[in-house]
């Protein structure tokens, strides 16, 4: 089953919607958490540049463009000088780092909600796009497709998983089952107590290690700059005023149970020993895509084509004579 290794959920504050300072923040992070003996190093989710936190402050269309248009500046093209960035910290950590930023296309505005992996080496393995935003986020990130829907092979162990409430998926959480998930990762903006139980269902659903991790921002921490600061935030609980993301953070054993955390009102590093070990035997009793799956009962059909927004049918050339 491999050796056991470290993994560190980084639980950090963004510095909203900046990508150059967030940058340098992750590069930093990941000095920490790689100090720490860390070797799986995962952020939260869109933690560059930042949670396009006006969904929930104003009504849709009334004066949000400015916030939009700045988040389509500050968006992460991949690749790019962001991503050589981040390559070369996780290069200099010896660490694979899994990362989730706001994506667009070099010449597009439409935003993905997107996770990054990158290994010890420094290059970028692949990244997945959140298949389905959530409520308000539809106002500003488009859909992934299935040909981002995929288990990375490590050598640390098949890492995967999906962004936060895409884990309330059973289809999309059995495709990866499938694929042989074994430590999975679910960055996220999700509070509270019922996160943790979800967490805690993953983890003896799949008989998998799961890293849940947010990010952690208070109100103060908004960029005193920032356009309509006033307005590009509304309190969603009078208990956490002063919290912009709270954290919610843990780490869980293939047996459903807490190991670290939950992290929440503070910015740090959580940490755990995986060994994976334990996935194969809690799965002595529990396989969810093996021995305890009826497949002459349940089907499923993944269509991993990608989505392109154009497909270009080229006229054959006629054989020369």
């Amino acid at each position: 089953m491999g050796e056991s290794f470290r993994v560190a959920a980084v639980r950090a504050a963004y510095v909203l919607m900046d990508r150059e300072a967030t940058t340098s923040k992750v590069e930093q992070l990941i000095g920490s958490a790689a100090a720490e003996g860390a070797r799986l190093i995962v952020f939260p989710e869109v933690f560059v540049p930042g949670t396009p936190i006006w969904i929930d402050a104003v009504p849709i269309w009334d004066g949000d463009e400015a916030w939009f248009a700045r988040l389509v500046d500050q968006a992460v093209v991949v690749p790019s000088p962001t991503t050589d960035r981040i390559g070369t910290a996780a290069r200099k950590a010896g660490a694979y780092v899994v990362l989730g930023v706001d994506e667009r296309e070099p010449h597009g505005t439409t935003i993905y909600n997107t996770i990054l992996y990158f290994g010890p080496d420094g290059q970028l393995i692949d990244k997945h796009r959140k298949l389905m935003p959530t409520g308000s986020e539809r106002t500003v990130w488009g859909m992934g497709d299935g040909s981002m829907l995929n288990v990375v092979p490590t050598e640390l162990g098949r890492i995967g998983g999906l962004i936060c409430w895409e884990n309330y998926m059973p289809l999309a959480r059995f495709h990866l089952y499938a694929q042989g998930v074994q430590v999975w990762l679910a960055p996220t903006l999700a509070r509270g107590d019922g996160w943790i139980a979800t967490m805690r269902h993953i983890a003896r659903e799949g008989r998998v290690w799961v890293v849940g991790v947010n990010p952690c921002v208070r109100v103060d921490q908004i960029p005193a700059d920032f356009p309509d600061r006033d307005r590009v935030w509304r309190v969603m609980d009078e208990d956490e005023a002063e919290w912009v993301e709270p954290g919610n953070s843990v780490i869980c054993n293939p047996n459903g149970e807490i190991v670290a955390g939950p992290l929440r009102y503070e910015e740090g590093i959580l940490t755990a020993e995986v060994d994976l070990t334990r996935v194969a035997e809690t799965r002595r009793l529990f396989d969810p895509t093996g021995h305890y799956h009826r497949p002459d009962v349940f089907q499923l059909t993944v269509d991993t084509r990608p989505r392109h927004a154009v497909t270009l049918v080229r006229r054959m050339q006629p054989p020369n004579h």
